[in-house]
């Protein structure tokens, strides 16, 4: 499958030159353009696996674009620039840049960068969406365990047989656990076979 690039660089020469050497190296330039307040939207629309931004264009820096890429998680980011000083690292790294190149960069530079920060970026994505699943799963687990509380209390059920009617209960509504405890919270639970009823 191949890479999907946006380029996005101010002059118009490099972008060319650029777009050409991408193409090369098998990769699908599916847009470019010169304005940095046109990436964001460039990216939403044509769907890229990265977006190789310089930093210095009309509309909106590369630094402030990444930020925006990154945030909303729309796909990789390089960053192209001709400064290397350390203080200008750190800043493209904090707006969420996973790789940059220093201009005038070699061809075989490139690929190894484009490589990292697809890399990476897939590394992010797993890791935030393992964050927001532990999240949930925390959280119905929660829920769970309040709604046992209320079952213990108000029915004067065992943990376990509170736990057995929660679960039982998903399974013969096809529902989920936590559907079922947030039920029993809002004290809307219908007879079941554990006999909870109010």
């Amino acid at each position: 499958m191949n890479v999907r690039v946006v380029l996005a660089e101010d002059e118009a020469i490099i972008r060319l030159d650029l777009k050409e050497t991408l193409e090369e190296e098998g990769y699908e330039v599916v847009g470019e353009t010169g304005r940095g307040d046109a990436v964001v939207d460039l990216v939403r629309e044509v769907k890229p696996d990265i977006a190789i931004l310089d930093i210095k264009m009309p509309g909106r820096d590369g630094l402030s674009v990444a930020a925006d890429l990154t945030n909303e998680k729309l796909c990789a980011t390089l960053i192209l620039t001709a400064f290397s000083q350390r203080d200008f690292i750190e800043q493209a790294r904090d707006a969420g840049a996973l790789a940059y190149l220093v201009k005038p960069f070699q061809r075989a530079e490139l690929v190894p960068a484009i490589e990292l920060a697809i890399a990476r970026f897939g590394e992010l994505k797993a890791l935030a969406e393992q964050a927001a699943t532990l999240e949930e799963q925390l959280e119905s687990r929660k829920i769970v365990d309040r709604a046992k509380g209320v079952l213990m209390d108000k029915h004067a059920m065992s943990e376990s047989e509170s736990f057995a009617f929660i679960r039982s209960t998903a399974m013969s509504s096809r529902s989920t656990m936590k559907v079922v405890a947030e039920q029993v919270l809002a004290g809307e639970l219908p007879k079941s076979e554990g006999g909870a009823s109010s």
